[in-house]
């Protein structure tokens, strides 16, 4: 009985790390520009449960999945490097059928072509004011 356990905790210690990865992908784009598809990715794709986002550290938490899969924590840092931008994505064990770092690469790219087609916002127009008339008598 204490070999079983042994070797069961021995197991366990070697393979539970194995299952989760780091996902390394330059763009070539600064992280100023690559961020809001990021933060558009987890706030409305309807996909994720976002934990905590740090624009100023351009990292985030966040959980997928649910019932047959189970719920998954990934998290996420940008990285500058010059004029470009690493994503780097820890992703939990997301099981066979599942595809955590590569349906959200996928959703970034669609988000990075969503905000490229929206018009540029500009500020709306104050507008002008009268001269001051006369009191009149």
């Amino acid at each position: 009985m204490k070999h079983l356990l042994v070797v069961a905790l021995v197991f366990s210690s070697f393979t539970i790390p194995a299952f989760g990865k780091t996902h390394k992908d330059v763009y070539d784009m600064p992280c100023t520009k690559l961020w809001p598809a990021v933060k558009d990715t987890l706030r409305n794709s309807g996909k994720y449960g976002i934990i905590g986002i740090d624009s100023t550290e351009m990292t985030a938490s966040y959980n997928i999945g649910g019932s047959w899969g189970g719920k998954r924590v990934n998290s996420l840092v940008l990285n500058a490097q010059g004029d470009k931008c690493e994503l780097q994505v820890q992703t939990a064990f997301s099981g066979l059928g599942n595809d955590d770092y590569g349906d959200f690469k996928k959703r970034v790219g669609d988000s990075l072509t969503k905000l490229a087609a929206a018009p540029a916002t500009t500020p709306a127009p104050t507008p002008a004011t009268k001269p001051e008339e006369p009191p009149k008598q």
